[in-house]
């Protein structure tokens, strides 16, 4: 039993992505034996270049169901079905991005029609579904469409199972992609992490963490673990045998949840910045030995692009102006950005000039009593002298909504 199927995403970033479209055919090796299709809101914009390409415009999905509205009918119509795909990777990795939003971890075998017709149809010029399926005369209606996509990959699906007589090919194919070799332990255990910033832990066989860090990019480091040959790492290769992760968000708060957990890393913030003659400008902290820097950065390039934008701000021109922006002695304030994930946002609360907590809450949800913050606040119970530059660095950029501490 097949489930044939094809996705459009919105175009956002990689791993951001959300589905608009969806088409699955079941199939039986003989007929279609259920379908689904349905258009699917977002909940996020559509790129001009997606709407171009698909024709569907933020109007057509505005009254689509969400995703968490038909997820269950996609697991009904794939269960017990192997997922076949026109580069399938793509598919099932948009599938189980928006199962794990839900909190629903989504598992199924696939097959791939490009590597099958790569080797039933070595004489094909290309192996992009619309060039391969009008070279052999497979009608393909509305290409980049879900449904229309859906469609032409079944029947060039049928066309291989004919070709492939004995069917060797599809089930040599089959158990490479299933087989337990370390590329598909590499693949399996990597292949949903984020490429964000965030905490991995990685297990072994009994679940105990065997090693955690911070990382700036999840999915990078992981697969970097992977493929190294340095000895140091060979015992976690051979003893990982599942992934778990914890998005930090942006800076601050990464750093926060670090020392939460006693991962803070030290920094080294070689450069400066300074005031003097009525000019501001970067230099490193060694050469300015007698100065104390206003803020410091990790290269010249942060520095001046700091510069540049006070530069750029007239009002900053009166360096107490600035001083007065950055300066955070007897704040009594909640700070507002945004979370980890999207349609999560974040605070931080400030009592006479200290960081004394931290929290997240969802976008919609109302934070304006100190009631609600105190339901939702993390106590930071470690000092947060060495978050100072981070903070004011935040506050020059415009990182934050700032309101008075509610009562």
């Amino acid at each position: 039993m097949y489930s044939i199927i094809d996705i459009e995403s919105n175009g956002a970033g990689f791993r951001k992505e959300s589905i608009i479209e969806i088409a699955i055919y079941k199939y039986d090796g003989h007929e279609i034996v259920d379908q689904f299709i349905s258009l699917i809101n977002p909940e996020n914009e559509i790129t001009p270049f997606v709407q171009k390409l698909t024709k569907i415009s933020p109007k057509m999905v505005k009254t689509a169901p969400k995703f968490h509205e038909i997820a269950k009918r996609v697991v009904e119509i794939t269960e017990g079905t192997t997922l076949v795909g026109h580069n399938i990777d793509f598919d099932y990795r948009m599938l189980r991005q928006e199962f794990k939003r839900l909190g629903y971890e989504f598992k199924i075998n696939t097959l791939d029609t490009i590597p099958l017709a790569k080797k039933l149809i070595p004489e094909a010029e290309s192996y992009s579904l619309g060039k391969l399926v009008k070279s052999l005369g497979i009608p393909l209606t509305d290409q980049h469409r879900a449904g229309g996509d859906a469609r032409a990959t079944l029947d060039l699906f049928k066309l291989l199972i004919i070709k492939d007589k004995d069917s060797e090919i599809i089930q040599q194919h089959h158990e490479e992609v299933n087989a337990k070799t370390y590329l598909n332990k590499v693949r399996d255990l990597t292949q949903d992490l984020p490429s964000e910033r965030g905490i991995l832990y990685f297990q072994n066989s009994d679940g105990k963490i065997i090693f955690s860090d911070f990382v700036e990019d999840l999915n990078k480091f992981a697969k970097s673990v992977f493929n190294t040959k340095k000895k140091r790492w060979e015992k976690l290769q051979e003893e990982t045998e599942n992934i778990q992760y914890e998005l930090t968000g942006n800076d601050i708060l990464a750093k926060l949840m670090m020392k939460t957990k006693g991962l803070r890393k030290r920094e080294n913030l070689p450069l400066g910045l300074y005031h003097k003659n009525d000019k501001y400008f970067a230099d490193r902290t060694i050469n300015q030995k007698e100065e104390k820097p206003l803020l410091k950065f990790k290269s010249f390039t942060q520095g001046l692009k700091a510069v540049s934008f006070i530069k750029s701000n007239e009002k900053f021109d009166d360096i107490k102006e600035f001083t007065k922006l950055i300066n955070l002695k007897k704040r009594n304030e909640i700070w507002l950005s945004s979370g980890r994930t999207l349609g999560e946002k974040s605070f931080l609360l400030f009592e006479n000039g200290k960081l004394t907590s931290y929290g997240f809450y969802e976008f919609h949800t109302q934070i304006q009593s100190r009631k609600k913050i105190n339901q939702l606040k993390i106590d930071v119970k470690t000092s947060t002298v060495d978050l100072q530059n981070d903070l004011k660095l935040g506050l020059l950029r415009g990182d934050f909504e700032i309101q008075p501490l509610p009562k």
